[in-house]
């Protein structure tokens, strides 16, 4: 293969046929590598469960086909309902802080496809992806992946060639049947317990318990956030099943011992994926995977969120009028920012609402404060509950506002409605924090 002009430009790519004759060939862009991903695997973030494929059939023909890439660095594997993606962060950031090499694998990404995968807190380049997809689309075409599927499987290959030294991998849905679970860590976190997905993953929460809790091995230790009374014991039968020490981390580690860490993720939540971090640290310590000391923790966790890249978990984006977003998406996860809106001051509070479709908009509608003006909208993935659906359904219990087709309408319209002493708050959906953190960089009314 001869030399290749990179750049954001098509590109030509010089190769021989097998009589040894050369020809040339036009390139993928980036956009172009993303709409091959999109159109030929299925985004489960996007569309929902006609993207979903449950089980490892594919997966493990992928791990096959690119050589079991994840046999190649250490792992740590975070599933839960709620608080997993700040988990993964801090545990990044304090291994990136000890001087390790980081790859740190989420989903889903907010603004850009790179930011799902990271290395030191650095995405994967746009070329890396291209060139994944190039040499890779005869093996996608005849396994047929879906996209969460291929994006994990780039994910361990970069992770591979880069000779990471570890990687934080959270899954992507459920556990049992998540295709990270091909993987065999060093430990397993299970931040909570939540009734979320309830169409894939069961309609109580011990149904859901049973998803999550598949992803424990034999013999690798479990941290689980918060011990939870009704879900507990299928975890802890899981875990002696698998001879896997298991360890509660609201059990070893309370409110008063994560204040002691200055952490740059806000929001009071945060104290309890704080708590299941420093458990997930001590075991990483004491069992000697990682090398971490005092100074390592303390300097990671303070500079968690500015070394991984983190945004839109308690995001304040001005102060003039406040605006803050939050990508709690679910009614366990709203009820803990409701919470901490509550403390916030402010003159009147406004709020941007959107939802995805499945999701539990009565639940979560129950847990909106009353006295808030609001601005129904939709978030531009096909998921999107329509802004005309949101508002009927959060109108019948006792909310005010209006409709908005799309999340830079309903911004523009908060910010033009607020005063300075105002806070607006921006939730419901990942996405709908996505549409709101591109369309911020177009308002320029805020200090």
């Amino acid at each position: 293969m001869a030399k290749k002009s990179y750049g954001k430009q098509n590109y030509f790519i010089c190769a021989k046929n097998v009589d040894n004759s050369f020809y040339f060939f036009l390139g993928m862009t980036y956009a172009e590598a993303l709409q091959y991903l999109y159109s030929q695997t299925p985004d489960f973030q996007k569309v929902g469960k006609l993207a979903y494929k449950p089980g490892l059939g594919n997966t493990l023909l992928l791990d096959e086909h690119f050589g079991h890439p994840h046999r190649r660095f250490a792992s740590v594997h975070v599933a839960g309902t709620n608080g997993k993606g700040s988990t993964s962060h801090m545990l990044a950031a304090v291994l990136q802080s000890a001087g390790y090499k980081v790859g740190l694998y989420t989903s889903p990404h907010l603004n850009d496809f790179r930011e799902r995968i990271k290395v030191n807190g650095i995405e994967i380049p746009e070329q890396r992806v291209v060139d994944f997809v190039e040499q890779h689309r005869a093996a996608v075409e005849r396994i047929r992946p879906s996209f969460f599927e291929l994006t994990m499987m780039m994910a361990f290959d970069f992770f591979a060639q880069e000779k990471v030294e570890a990687a934080i991998v959270e899954v992507g849905l459920g556990g049992r049947l998540d295709s990270t679970n091909v993987i065999t860590p060093a430990l397993s976190i299970i931040t909570n317990i939540g009734l979320d997905h309830t169409d894939l993953l069961g309609d109580t929460p011990e149904k859901i318990a049973r998803e999550k809790a598949g992803i424990i091995k034999p013999g690798v230790p479990v941290v689980v956030g918060e011990y939870q009374p009704e879900v507990a014991h299928v975890l802890e039968q899981k875990a002696a099943g698998c001879g896997a020490p298991l360890t509660f981390a609201s059990r070893q580690y309370s409110c008063r011992d994560a204040a002691r860490y200055k952490l740059d993720l806000h929001g009071s939540y945060q104290q309890r994926n704080l708590c299941t971090a420093l458990a997930a640290i001590e075991c990483l310590r004491q069992r000697s995977v990682f090398s971490l000391s005092q100074k390592n923790i303390e300097d990671g966790l303070r500079t968690a969120a500015a070394a991984t890249g983190l945004r839109g978990r308690w995001q304040q984006l001005c102060g003039a009028p406040k605006i803050i977003c939050d990508t709690a998406h679910n009614p366990h996860g709203l009820q803990q920012t409701m919470a901490q809106l509550a403390r916030e001051e402010y003159g009147r509070l406004h709020i941007v609402f959107g939802m995805v479709a499945g999701k539990d908009i009565d639940s979560a509608a129950a847990l909106l404060p009353r006295s808030a003006l609001y601005y129904f909208t939709q978030a531009s993935v096909p998921r999107a509950m329509p802004a005309d659906a949101v508002a009927g359904t959060c109108r019948t219990a006792g909310l005010q506002g209006e409709a908005y087709p799309t999340v830079a309408q309903a911004m523009l319209a908060a910010v033009k409605n607020a005063a300075a002493n105002d806070c607006i708050y921006v939730g419901g959906s990942t996405f709908v924090v996505a549409d709101a953190l591109e369309a911020y960089a177009n308002l320029q009314t805020c200090t």
